[in-house]
């Protein structure tokens, strides 16, 4: 009879500085000391790539070993003894620290990762003690240019091949890696290469020392002066969660932020760029036929527009943008649907990019909020193609668009002309150009709110990560589990509302019969209540505003 095989534990048992933990197989010993708060200082390991274990920060005592090991690189294993703050272990750790130091240039002042270095932190953290060495350092390039967005500073670089590792296992292409040896080794680009993938700033963000700067951020703003408020990326359909970096009422940049279910560690470069329209040509006021008027007013023509058009039995238009949040299209449904019975009804957004699609986290659609429109349109929305032959075809006497962004053609805008269109807008263009009533709306940083997600597409796999992963990032059965907050960042500029705000300013001018809401959260707790596939969203607690302050600290 044949032997049975047994099955492997899916789990480890260890002892890490006398306290026994119990960590998923496979897990390396950094990671299983940091599940139960102790603490290992690193350089190289970073929690989303490969461990090299180059750079000996994070050595640990292992009862047994000979020598001390690398905790990033070194898998647990049953009844392992672990040490991790023995004098011998500190005593390397102090040593590897100040090796680190030898040639670097110390020119914290004036280096755009002051306030959120790593080895600056280790450094405070451990005795800042001034350098024992007094000969010259090793000079190497500074301020090169590698790519459209990357600037390069080799003195600050600590040869921890993050960067390199992004490149390859994230983006999955190879365009850097070292060159020369020893104190001579510097970064640069492959032979033959720039850093342009559509992940290069994700290489600032792993760095954990000043050599990697991204160009738009670089020399603008200190770190510790910042605010950090959590969001989702508005770029396209994946979702990717961020971190919203502002201060003196203006955003200055968006990092990612992890969520193991949607983008991991990353996000594009492309949508790190999105926070650049919160400032250019945005519409600040209302307008009725050009002329500025009280948004009141304003309000009160929108309104007359669309009974008028009602009355007499002759065709509405009403556009569910792709950019407005859940919240804004559920009181728009409520209002097209319930009071006005509305037909004719499109979904309106950004047209898709098909060349921008990779299968690793940048997708087609560049509108964040398309499914939610589908959705919240009760599945009778029509696209812009439907749109443009009803317009075309003068079948509407009115269009109520919420959202700007309507890629019309030049035939359709044309014939505008013949109908009373309102628009919800953000930005202006040839849209709010044509349209007879402008209402100022506030953008995707200026409300509270969510998105859903497009899903699931598929993520990067290689030789360098042990399984696949994809947009939809295993997420439990359920299309609510889709849904993302976003939170108010900025004041909208000017006049500009919430496009909820304004849609129910022109339900009550109509005078529906139908309770408005006062606040967002009441139309979002209505909509979870109403709307079967959003019934799984969650609105989350509370967050407070969180300054990154200095040394990486947050308070």
């Amino acid at each position: 009879m044949a032997e049975e095989k047994t099955q492997s534990p899916a789990t480890v048992t260890l002892k890490i500085d006398g306290h026994t933990v119990t960590v998923p197989k496979g897990t390396n010993l950094l990671e299983a000391a940091e599940s139960i708060g102790i603490p290992i200082s690193y350089f190289c390991y970073f929690p989303g790539l490969s461990s090299p274990a180059v750079c000996r920060q994070c050595l640990v005592d292992v009862k047994g070993q000979p020598k001390l090991v690398p905790s990033c690189y070194t898998p647990v294993a049953d009844n392992m003894e672990v040490q991790t703050s023995t004098e011998k272990v500190l005593a390397s750790r102090r040593q590897m620290l100040e090796f680190t130091l030898v040639n670097h240039p110390v020119d914290c002042p004036i280096c755009d990762k002051a306030g959120e270095c790593l080895l600056q932190k280790l450094y405070m953290e451990w005795d800042g003690s001034e350098s024992r060495v007094d000969l010259n350092k090793v000079h190497k390039p500074k301020a090169v240019d590698l790519g459209p967005e990357i600037v390069l500073d080799a003195e600050r670089c600590i040869l921890c091949t993050r960067c390199i590792r992004v490149c390859d296992e994230v983006a999955g292409t190879h365009q850097l890696e070292m060159s020369f040896r020893g104190d001579h080794e510097v970064l640069g680009t492959a032979p033959g290469k720039r850093l342009d993938h559509p992940y290069s700033i994700n290489t600032v963000d792993v760095c954990p020392v000043g050599a990697l700067t991204s160009k738009d951020f670089r020399f603008t703003m200190r770190a510790w002066e910042l605010y950090a408020t959590p969001s989702v990326c508005p770029g396209c359909a994946t979702g990717c969660n961020v971190e919203v970096h502002h201060a003196q009422g203006r955003v200055w940049r968006m990092v990612p932020r992890h969520n193991p279910e949607v983008n991991k560690y990353w996000m594009c470069d492309e949508g790190r760029s999105s926070y650049k329209e919160l400032t250019e040509r945005r519409v600040v006021g209302a307008r009725h036929t050009d002329d500025p008027v009280p948004l009141d007013k304003a309000l009160s023509h929108a309104a007359e527009r669309l009974a008028k058009a009602r009355e007499e039995g002759r065709g509405i238009g009403v556009v569910f943008g792709a950019q407005a949040t859940n919240e804004d299209l559920y009181l728009l449904g409520r209002v097209v649907f319930d009071i006005l019975d509305v037909q004719h009804v499109y979904i309106g957004g950004r047209p898709a990019v098909p060349e921008r699609a990779d299968a690793i986290l940048r997708v087609a659609d560049v509108n964040p909020n398309r499914a939610g429109a589908q959705i919240l349109s009760r599945g009778r929305a029509g696209e812009l193609s439907d749109l443009e032959r009803a317009i075309t075809d003068r079948r509407l006497a009115a269009l109520w668009v919420v959202g700007e962004d309507v890629p019309l053609s030049e035939a359709a805008l044309s014939a505008l002309g013949n109908v009373d269109v309102i628009v919800q807008g953000v930005h202006e263009n040839a849209l709010t150009e044509r349209a007879r009533v402008v209402l100022p709306a506030a953008a995707w940083a200026e409300v509270d709110g969510t998105f859903t997600r497009t899903g699931p597409a598929p993520w990067v796999s290689n030789a360098h990560r042990p399984s696949a992963w994809n947009l939809d990032g295993g997420v439990p059965e359920g299309p609510g589990k889709l849904v993302q907050r976003i939170r108010r960042v900025l004041d909208p500029p000017g006049g500009a509302m919430p496009h909820w705000e304004l849609i129910a300013g022109i339900a009550r001018k109509l005078g529906v019969a139908i309770e408005l809401p006062a606040r967002v959260l009441v139309l979002f707790n209505e909509m979870k209540a109403k709307v079967p596939e959003l019934s799984d969203a969650q609105w989350g607690r509370p967050v407070p505003l969180t300054q990154l302050r200095f040394a990486g600290s947050r308070g």
